[in-house]
């Protein structure tokens, strides 16, 4: 008697064990059997559920031998959480805020677009010039994290605020003395005083005041005085 005994090989094509992920589309790689028997395919993959699926592979020659083969196919979730910081009322450009010397910072906040919890570390000093950074993270329930961040410049733009002594505008009498009043700055900044007064000739005369601060910003105030 000759027999056949054989079952065909079944031969799968592409990888195994295989990965998609969670919410991906699974698309069926097949399988061939040596004989060229019809591979017959049972099971079926959930992308929208994490978990371990089996796909089984069939081929029966015509002698009725059979044989199968397995696919595992993993749903995976490898996306971390996508983090948008909230935009307010701040001055801002790209993913930089600018707060003034002096002012309160106000959090923006952020949201996660799974719904996670978001995490904020990092201060913002604002009574010191300088760059802090604001980081965002957020945890899936499959231990992705997703993180985002902003720069907060504490930045100094407000110029000095210089206060004149005595009267403005003034009066001289021709040929008396002009005596200079002076004048001081808010930050208690060092005052510069420029322009001259010539009482032997009448007329209108400008005396400049300025101060500048440790970040740069001038404040200027004008007198006029009269002989």
């Amino acid at each position: 008697n000759v027999v056949d005994t054989t079952a065909p090989v079944i031969t799968l094509i592409g990888a195994n064990p295989m990965e998609v992920e969670l919410g991906g589309t699974y698309t069926e790689p097949g399988a061939t059997s040596d004989g060229g028997e019809t591979v017959t395919i049972s099971g079926s993959v959930d992308t929208a559920s994490l978990g371990e699926y089996t796909i089984t592979y069939s081929a029966t020659d015509t002698n009725n031998n059979t044989s199968t083969a397995t696919r595992t196919v993993n749903v995976v979730d490898t996306t971390a959480p996508v983090i948008t910081v909230t935009k307010k009322n701040q001055r801002r450009r790209t993913n930089n805020i600018e707060v003034e010397l002096g002012d309160t910072y106000e959090e923006l906040g952020a949201t996660s677009d799974g719904g996670e919890t978001v995490t904020i570390s990092g201060l913002v000093d604002t009574s010191k010039v300088g760059e802090y950074t604001i980081t965002y993270s957020a945890t899936d329930d499959s231990g992705n994290t997703g993180t985002a961040s902003i720069i907060v410049n504490v930045v100094d733009t407000t110029a000095p605020v210089i206060t004149l002594i005595g009267v403005n505008p003034m009066e001289v009498e021709l040929g008396d003395t002009y005596s200079e009043l002076g004048a001081t700055s808010d930050g208690g900044e060092e005052v510069e005083t420029s322009g001259t007064v010539d009482t032997a000739t009448v007329g209108e005369y400008t005396i400049t005041y300025s101060a500048t601060d440790a970040n740069g910003n001038i404040g200027t105030a004008t007198r006029t005085v009269n002989v």
